[in-house]
């Protein structure tokens, strides 16, 4: 057990002969004294102190640790969000791709579609503008015929024609 001030004051020294001087051992031992309360009051102090540094240490300790969790959640947070974010993005590019190729496909059919019609008008025209040829030249030679003597015998032949272009007028209508 270590010695105390009170232990170093109480302390009696046996007497003999030729023996140290008493008031310089005494002051000695009253410097000794002093000086051993300050080292305890000083070593209290800082043990106080470390402890209070201990403390601190701790707290600061546990916010590092609370920081370090936080930050690996917010990494993983993050990283789930990139990767959500990737794969919706891959969705609608996914999306977009087929929405293009069935505008695509749509476009191509209705291109094809109004080609055929196109095809089908032309030919229609082409057959109007033959039968219209044919009308238009039935009616030069009715012209071309000077007087009603030569009339009379083509009463039949205009007969077969006008029956022909009634056919021809009534296949342009349907």
């Amino acid at each position: 057990m270590p010695l105390s001030p009170l232990d170093i004051h109480n302390k009696e020294f046996g007497r003999r002969l030729r023996g140290y001087d008493e008031d310089e051992v005494n002051e000695f031992l009253d410097q000794v004294i002093k000086d051993y309360e300050s080292l305890i009051r000083e070593n209290k102090e800082l043990q106080n102190q470390v402890l209070g540094l201990q403390e601190r240490l701790n707290h600061f300790t546990n916010i590092e640790d609370s920081l370090s969790k936080t930050i690996i959640v917010a990494q993983e947070a993050a990283d789930e969000v990139r990767n959500n974010a990737k794969k919706e993005a891959q969705l609608i590019i996914k999306e977009s791709e087929k929405n293009a190729d069935r505008i695509i496909n749509d476009s191509l059919s209705k291109s094809r579609k109004v080609s055929l019609e196109v095809e089908e008008l032309k030919k229609q025209a082409s057959v109007y503008r033959a039968r219209f040829r044919t009308l238009v030249e039935a009616q030069l030679e009715l012209l071309a015929v000077d007087g009603w003597d030569t009339l009379e015998p083509q009463t039949s032949r205009q007969t077969e024609r006008q029956s022909e272009r009634q056919t021809e007028h009534e296949l342009l209508r349907g």
